[in-house]
């Protein structure tokens, strides 16, 4: 995850300088501010990780499970699968995705990856060259920055506007960008906003690219969480105008992060991924890496044939359900402003009103002072790139959203500026 340099509190004791940690690093230390505590009297809620199996609220495909397990019973897939994915998997995966699309997937276009996560670093690896920049939301997903820097590639940000719905910014887009720009990256729906992009939105993304002469990465591991109205477009829909990598996963729409299922997939109907030393590149990267085990990859066919509608709805009902919850409870906790409703995905972004709070320095002392005082686990926004912003989680069991963000509006009340409290 990102590195993000910290000036550590040593009130609060978690570190005695200046640190540069991770997103995981920052859950690890909030956790620990928690433990702190000591006394054990508030259970820990955490509204920080955007991993949906910590509650039973958001429950798993039994037709997944038992996929899995028939294919690991058969065993039959003991041993190692080709380095691009088994076939029947990838097969399975190009046809998934060519329903939404107006052109059709050939299984040559789909590699499996360790999750999204290695779909990220093997983009950002692929397109690797001296003197190479790529261009990135703020806020976003750090794993971009941190592949970049591993990787001596230079990181340009554009802006989301919260005002627009969290638009792309596409004049910074294009102020960003030279010849030595090798991509621009979006995420739809957006993690760490909620936001899902219209076809409109979407079309302009792709003219944009094409204009300033990149090509897309389309982030879509939310793909078709979307629950406001608004429909989930996959960007390879415009891959007739620019040549898109779509990234995704199993993770979030099956609800089964754990099993490391995902895919990096080309969309280029012009052709432009079929250039044989591209293509060449490609595999033999591919080679260097591990994928999922191998009896995962076996239930893929399975898992999306016969995955029912049903699950897919409920799991759309829930996610509506609390993110309406986690609006209505936030209205009623002035010192944080919700700019936008979220419309997909798991997270929404909000801001600190930090003049309405007296010894409250930013977003990070907010969530480690938070976690000491209410055990309410809530992730800075400097850990996506939006200083004084904050990034809650409302996928979690509705019970837990609702007293998670009571404490926080009780925490917000005693750090309150005397003035404030008169006047409200």
């Amino acid at each position: 995850m990102e590195k993000v340099g910290v000036a550590v509190n040593s009130k609060n004791q978690e570190s005695k300088a200046t640190s540069t940690i991770t997103i995981k690093g920052f859950m690890s230390l909030l956790m620990k501010s928690v433990d702190e505590n000591g006394d054990g009297s508030k259970r820990v809620i955490s509204l920080g990780m955007g991993d949906p199996t910590l509650t039973t609220y958001f429950p798993i495909s039994n037709v997944a499970e038992k996929a899995v397990a028939e294919a690991l019973q058969s065993h039959r897939f003991r041993g190692y699968a080709p380095t691009a994915g088994l076939p029947q998997a990838r097969i399975a995966i190009a046809e998934y995705l060519s329903r939404d699309l107006p052109y059709q997937l050939s299984s040559d276009d789909v590699y499996i990856t360790c999750g999204c996560t290695q779909a990220i670093d093997v983009s950002v690896a692929m397109l690797a060259r001296p003197g190479a920049n790529i261009i990135l939301p703020r806020p976003g997903f750090p794993l971009y920055e941190l592949s970049a820097s591993f990787r001596g590639v230079e990181v340009r940000h554009y802006d989301l506007l919260p005002e627009k719905g969290w638009e792309v910014d596409l004049d910074a887009v294009e102020a960003l960008a030279d010849q030595n720009t090798v991509a621009l990256v979006i995420i739809n729906p957006g993690n760490p906003c909620g936001n899902v992009y219209s076809y409109h939105h979407l079309e302009k993304i792709a003219e944009t690219a094409k204009r300033v002469g990149t090509i897309v990465i389309a982030d879509e591991v939310y793909g078709h969480l979307a629950f406001a109205g608004k429909p989930f477009v996959p960007m390879g829909v415009f891959g007739s105008i620019v040549p898109v990598l779509t990234l995704g996963s199993f993770s979030k729409r099956w609800i089964v992060p754990g099993w490391r299922l995902g895919w990096f997939v080309t969309n280029d109907p012009s052709g432009t991924f079929r250039n044989p030393k591209v293509d060449e590149r490609f595999k033999k990267y591919f080679d260097l890496l591990g994928g999922p085990a191998t009896f995962i990859q076996a239930a893929v066919p399975q898992i999306i044939e016969h995955t029912e509608k049903v699950f897919f709805k409920k799991t759309i009902d829930n996610l509506r359900h609390v993110a309406d919850i986690c609006c209505k409870e936030l209205k009623d906790i002035p010192y944080i402003i919700c700019p936008y409703k979220p419309e997909g995905s798991m997270a929404m972004m909000v801001k600190l009103n930090l003049s309405l709070l007296e010894d409250i320095s930013d977003d990070i002392d907010f969530c480690f002072k938070l976690a000491k005082e209410e055990s309410v686990i809530i992730l800075p926004g400097t850990a996506v790139g939006l200083n004084n912003w904050l990034r809650i989680i409302f996928a979690t069991d509705p019970v837990a959203l609702v007293e998670g963000l009571k404490r926080v509006k009780s925490f917000c009340e005693r750090h309150a500026r005397k003035w404030s409290m008169t006047t409200e």
